[in-house]
């Protein structure tokens, strides 16, 4: 016992102390890009004349909830009215989501709606829906956003404007933030969670090393670059990761737009939040063996060793939770490290203290820094950290055991609603961008619904639509 003692003890402490260095070298990532940042968004359009042609996808089941509200920000966006182009997918909803849909979109032009039955595939996923809503796009632009989502009115400006500045690039991802966050305990972890991660692990990557992964939603990509990697893979359960491999197969990269901000909408109950991570799990997992399988055919390894190891360290961190559990367990049935080991697991608090340090850095960066959330965080450290373990040997337990068939589970809408409001950034807009500064009026609320629902076909995009 006092062997297997040592060696879960050298276990953990060399996983923990690998995930402090990790963290700390992707938190300076982070601070590089923060300043980076901050002079990048004043010189974006300095030498841009005009934006081209953007459509909007949006996916929408049964999100009668939301839909309204985030198709009346996707209207307030600082884009070329001509030039912005909102397609929404009712994707076999049941409830209201598409007579609602269908008013909208009889007052406002730029609003198109696509039904889907179960017929004709309907409800199968946001990836089906997703492929199913290219073939009514025209732009070469194409972004992306959830339902729930209330994006900064520069938001898609500044995705597009990036990708324009770096050719190469084969799509641009900004961040999301949580709309609900003062909803209860649970939101308001789920907002640190969020701001740390894209704060640390997603800056740090494109910082060093120029890559990241798109998060699903507040994203552009380029439609050559996705025709070439074949569309969204529908039987992905998370099909951003999945998406993000196969760019970096192909050689794209993925930008990081750390100004481009939406908020949304996330889970207020524990059922609904570990469904949602034991879906992403799932995800990961998937995306993890179409990786090692197409990993020799594809001649940019070092971009998929990357994000190998990436899609691994949800994997690394658990056994590194589970092996300090072990050590814990064994030093209270009165069996005790000696030696170096003893030495360096007395240091178990020094990796706390990095990592509330690590965490009030980025809310800086925010604006929420205070003794309320570096309270939230340690209380985090010993709870939200370990509730991850559950939805990740979930799908351990769902594909390797069970290997039950991955199914589309959509995440539970609330009546909380989302801030900020539409049109109204949660700190500044860049005001100088060379866009048409005419706003939309707002929609009337009683605007009557269309009379017909548009056909699925392909229509004529005529020329009133761009201003070439």
């Amino acid at each position: 016992m006092q062997l297997l003692l040592h060696v879960a003890s050298l276990l953990s402490i060399v996983l923990i102390w690998f995930f402090a260095i990790y963290q700390v070298s992707f938190t300076i990532g982070g601070l590089i890009l923060y300043l980076r940042s901050r002079r990048e968004r004043q010189e974006l359009f300095d030498e841009l004349t005009s934006l081209p042609p953007v459509t909007i996808l949006v996916p929408a089941h049964n999100e009668e909830k939301v839909i309204e509200r985030t198709v009346r920000c996707l209207l307030s966006l600082r884009y070329p009215q001509d030039r912005l182009h909102i397609l929404v997918i009712d994707d076999a909803s049941t409830d209201e989501t598409s007579a609602i849909l269908d008013r909208l979109a009889a007052v406002e032009p730029r609003v198109r709606v696509l039904h889907r039955t179960r017929a004709e595939g309907g409800g199968r996923g946001k990836a089906a829906a997703l492929n199913a809503a290219m073939r009514m796009v025209e732009t070469e632009f194409v972004a992306v956003f959830d339902a729930d989502n209330r994006p900064e009115p520069d938001a898609v400006a500044y995705l597009v404007a990036r990708m324009l500045r770096e050719p190469s690039l084969g799509a641009a991802v900004g961040r999301f933030r949580t709309g609900n966050k003062h909803a209860n305990l649970l939101t308001s972890m789920i907002n640190i969670e969020g701001l740390f991660f894209q704060g640390t692990v997603q800056s740090g990557r494109w910082a060093f090393l120029h890559v990241a992964a798109l998060t699903g939603t507040n994203y552009v990509i380029r439609r050559s670059a996705l025709e070439t990697v074949g569309g969204w893979d529908e039987e992905a359960l998370t099909e951003d990761t999945e998406l993000s491999v196969r760019l970096y197969q192909h050689g794209y990269h993925i930008a990081f737009v750390r100004y481009s901000v939406t908020w949304e909408q996330e889970p207020e109950t524990p059922a609904v939040w570990i469904k949602q991570r034991t879906r992403w799990a799932r995800g990961n997992n998937y995306a993890i063996v179409k990786l090692l399988r197409g990993f020799n055919e594809s001649p940019h390894k070092g971009l998929l060793c990357e994000a190998l190891f990436t899609l691994f360290v949800p994997y690394i961190f658990m056994l590194a939770v589970l092996g300090s559990q072990v050590v814990a367990i064994l030093s209270l049935s009165g069996m005790h490290l000696t030696g170096f080991l003893a030495v360096v697991s007395n240091y178990w608090w020094l990796v706390l203290v990095l990592y509330l340090c690590e965490v009030t850095l980025v809310l800086t960066y925010d604006r929420e820094a205070s003794l309320g959330n570096a309270i939230l965080a340690a209380l985090m450290y010993f709870t939200y950290c370990h509730a991850w373990l559950i939805a990740v040997l979930r799908s351990l337990w769902l594909d390797v055991i069970v290997r039950e068939q991955r199914t589309w589970y959509k995440t539970v809408r609330f009546d909380t609603e989302i801030i900020p409001r539409c049109g109204t950034p949660a700190i500044t807009s860049l005001p100088e961008l060379p866009l048409d500064e005419e706003t939309l009026p707002a929609l009337s609320a009683e605007a009557p619904l269309a009379p017909t629902r548009l056909e699925q076909q392909t229509p004529t995009v005529t020329a009133r639509y761009f201003r070439r």
